[in-house]
């Protein structure tokens, strides 16, 4: 009888989708719970009256979220996002990187749909901060209004945009640097300090910033301290004839698809984990800090176009998240370790944002891209 009682709570488990069943249900008259197992892994040994498992994911599990994640995340994307997979690509490296990104396009590319986007596939908060010339740095992170209480007036933090998982900074570069500097400490301490107190921000916290690249006028190029804080710089270009036909047609003919949530914040910090303890040979992390600093102008050794076209060069933070990008996409690509094309694949937008060409090579027609290109090509791994 106590054989038959628990097959039937299993089974009724199975149906309530309490416990994934991926194996054979093995039963023990001297046991009143079941274990479900597969060929190699023991998953679980549940008594029936249990609510279900809220055990954290191993580290197998999440490599193997992780290894379909992308393709899972391209059509849920996909489903409001026409094309544009590089740029979904390098988006989603930076958040399973724990980085920041600077997103540069032309007005009208979906830039701000595209992250409202993927932070509703993530499950994560989103708040969208539209920068001015006005804007003040306490319009982004708070501040201190007098409020009735019983007790009488009191002072209460109000919190402001900033407290949200995903921030969309948009058109970072119309606002004056003292505003643009109050996102400092939120990128890189994760946190922000209002009269004294200190604040943290909701884990994970990335912050996408978007650009607008044709209009140069009444804007605040930003200084280079803050640009070495993004990770990445991810640029969206024009789409091509097919694909702007395909988002006329989608985008006139009615409401689009609602996507499916994939992640979860936790998840994401899970992921983050797990991407750091990815292995990497030493000649694949020095083939990185070597392709940085090639890019330094006024060192031995240097280029010569790299003294005649660049004034400041990738300092050390370029070389690290050229490793921690090139870690996640191993396993975006279900990987193991870290090669040395994983590292020139990130060193596009790695780089574009963090080496400076000078006014020569601005007369001589040259783009950051193609000095890029040329130190890949004179680094050897």
């Amino acid at each position: 009888m106590l054989v038959n009682r628990v097959m039937e709570l299993c089974s009724a488990a199975a149906e309530r989708s309490l416990v994934p069943i991926l194996g054979s249900c093995v039963v023990d008259e001297n046991l009143a719970s079941c274990a479900l197992f597969d060929t190699n892994t023991y998953l679980m040994s549940a008594p029936s009256d249990l609510p279900p498992s809220t055990a954290p994911l191993t580290e197998r599990q999440i490599v193997e979220l992780l290894s379909t994640a992308r393709q899972r995340l391209f059509a849920e994307v996909g489903k409001v996002i026409v094309g544009q997979l590089h740029v979904i690509d390098e988006m989603l490296i930076a958040l399973l990187s724990g980085g920041h990104c600077l997103i540069t396009g032309a007005p009208g590319l979906a830039k701000t749909l595209l992250i409202k986007t993927v932070a509703d596939v993530c499950h994560l908060s989103f708040q969208r901060i539209q920068f001015t010339p006005d804007l003040m740095p306490s319009d982004i992170t708070g501040t201190e209004i007098l409020e009735d209480s019983p007790e009488g007036r009191k002072l209460v933090f109000s919190r402001g945009p900033v407290f949200a998982n995903m921030i969309l900074a948009d058109e970072i570069n119309r606002t004056p640097p003292k505003t643009q500097a109050s996102l400092l400490e939120a990128m890189q301490e994760h946190q922000v300090t209002v009269n004294g107190k200190t604040m943290h921000l909701p884990e994970p916290f990335f912050v996408l910033a978007t650009q607008n690249p044709i209009e140069q006028e009444g804007t605040y190029p930003l200084p280079e301290a803050q640009l070495d804080r993004f990770m990445l710089n991810i640029v969206i270009d024009y789409l091509s004839e097919d694909d702007e036909v395909a988002v006329v047609t989608k985008t006139t003919s009615g409401k689009g698809e609602e996507v499916q949530r994939l992640f979860t914040g936790e998840e994401l910090l899970a992921f983050q984990k797990v991407v750091r303890k990815v292995p990497i040979a030493e000649d694949v992390a020095r083939y990185a800090v070597r392709l940085s600093a090639a890019s330094r102008p006024g060192r031995e050794g240097v280029p010569d176009f790299v003294n005649q076209w660049i004034s400041w060069g990738a300092g050390t933070r370029a070389s690290q998240n050229l490793v921690l990008g090139a870690k996640t996409r191993v396993l975006l690509h279900n990987r193991t370790h870290v090669t040395v094309e994983d590292i020139r694949a990130m060193a596009l937008p790695v780089f574009r944002h963090r080496i400076l060409v000078n006014y020569k090579a601005e007369a001589e027609g040259v783009t950051v891209e193609k000095v890029i290109g040329k130190l890949l090509e004179t680094v050897k791994s």
